[in-house]
């Protein structure tokens, strides 16, 4: 589905990402684990074209198709999705106005009719209760006035209705409590299927507890420099990450 084939990007002539290199299948859940400045959520930000990274060479080919020079909304149209790691508040705007019009829009891209307001309540709904993100929160502004919990929870709510094929999530799991977390894997659970994959963010080996990855990535200085399956998660969270560095 995804393939990155020598990525170097930068920031304001700052490289960031150097000869990257990584392969994701259809149904496989990826998990990429690292100190702060490894270059994760640069990763996250250039996979779907953030303006102010530049891509210097290398690749990203989504389901065989080179998206280097696409723009983020044709990206999400094609079906890539990233939950921020600080989603923003949008004043004026509710979650169900939000989420109707993302949901519509991403619809009449694939020549199909709108959903009305009733028809698309019964599809909120649903998936409300799949994301553990109580009802009442529709009706607020996106994300304003929301805990970081809530927020993280919201974007997982995002996901699991447009839907996409490939979804990154940047550090979701950032300040949690064990039970916000376990509410969060279960919306993340209920979105991966065959069909789908997910590329996973994070510094910490708890989320993997809730959402066991086929290949867990260990990222330094803009590059994988160890790649292994759950168990590396657990051996990185007895050892830290000195040993890798050094390896």
């Amino acid at each position: 589905m995804l393939e990155i084939k020598n990525l170097n990007a930068v920031i304001k002539d700052q490289q960031i990402l150097k000869n990257f290199n990584l392969k994701i299948k259809k149904g496989e859940i990826h998990a990429i684990m690292g100190t702060n400045g490894s270059g994760k959520s640069t990763l996250s930000k250039v996979l779907v074209g953030h303006p102010n990274y530049s891509i210097t060479h290398g690749e990203i080919l989504f389901e065989n198709t080179v998206i280097n020079e696409k723009s983020p909304e044709e990206r999400a149209e094609l079906g890539l999705f990233l939950a921020f790691q600080y989603p923003v508040e949008i004043s004026g705007v509710s979650n169900e106005e939000f989420l109707r019009i993302a949901f519509n829009l991403q619809r009449k891209r694939k020549n199909l009719e709108p959903l009305g307001p009733i028809e698309f309540l019964q599809n909120l709904k649903k998936n409300t209760n799949a994301s553990k993100l109580g009802l009442e929160f529709l009706s607020r502004n996106v994300n304003e006035g929301f805990s970081g919990g809530e927020k993280k929870k919201n974007e997982i709510l995002q996901m699991l209705i447009l839907e996409p094929k490939l979804a990154i999530l940047d550090e979701v799991d950032s300040g949690l409590d064990i039970d916000a977390l376990k509410k969060l894997s279960t919306g993340i659970k209920n979105y991966m299927n065959n069909e789908k994959s997910l590329l996973l963010i994070t510094h910490y080996q708890r989320l993997l507890d809730y959402i066991k990855p086929n290949f867990v990535h260990i990222m330094h200085k803009g590059q994988i420099i160890k790649t292994g399956d759950a168990n590396l998660a657990l051996e990185v969270e007895e050892k830290g990450y000195d040993w890798l560095i050094n390896y």
